[in-house]
């Protein structure tokens, strides 16, 4: 019975020692040592249609070897709070592998020490909701271990809206004008062709 329970508890505390070492990150865990900024044209964004302009460094104002254990960088369009009211798909876990603010990637590459930036076309896929953009950096296990993004811990600055693509395009709306048009010009030139028709019985 001893053993037995000698061998349970050395499970349980190997379980939990793997989750703690690959994976079991909170977010209020991470330091914000990236900078990143997300700059668009004014208004509502476009879905398959619009970019953004996305750019990401590590803070200065650090010392030197905070990024160190960094290894990829990790971007990504993240949920606004407005947007996650009552959506629990959305909704944000301070356990990041349950965390479902940011579920569309931008870019995933290796880290580099510089300054980056990307022009990201806006995936067809992205539903209508207000967004922000954070980057996550990664160390050799893929665990997050750092993290920057666009707007303030609240979440209320530098947001921006995307509308989702609603099934109609553009040259579908100008194709089904044109064809309505061409389908009264035929029933005029119908018509009139057997107006003629009728007229040269009579005579």
């Amino acid at each position: 019975m001893a053993a037995r329970v000698l061998v349970l508890s050395s499970i349980l505390t190997f379980s939990c020692f793997a989750e703690i070492c690959y994976g079991a990150v909170s977010f209020s865990s991470l330091e914000r040592t990236l900078v990143v900024t997300a700059s668009h044209r004014q208004g509502l964004l476009l879905a398959g249609e619009d970019k953004i302009t996305v750019a990401w460094g590590l803070n200065q104002s650090f010392p030197a070897g905070t990024d160190s254990t960094y290894r990829t960088i990790k971007v990504q369009l993240c949920y606004a709070p407005i947007s996650q009211v009552d959506r629990a798909w959305r909704k944000t876990e301070d356990h990041l592998s349950k965390d479902k603010t940011c579920q569309f990637k931008i870019v995933e590459k290796p880290y580099s020490n510089t300054n980056e930036t990307l022009e990201w076309t806006i995936e067809r896929d992205v539903p209508t909701a207000t967004f922000f953009v954070r980057a996550y950096a990664l160390d050799q296990h893929n665990n997050k271990v750092a993290y920057g993004q666009n707007t303030d811990a609240k979440k209320t600055t530098n947001l921006f809206d995307i509308q989702a693509i609603t099934g109609r395009h553009a040259s579908l709306d100008i194709a089904s004008v044109c064809f309505s048009a061409f389908s009264v010009v035929s029933l005029i030139g119908f018509f009139f062709a057997e107006k003629r028709k009728g007229g040269k019985g009579q005579q």
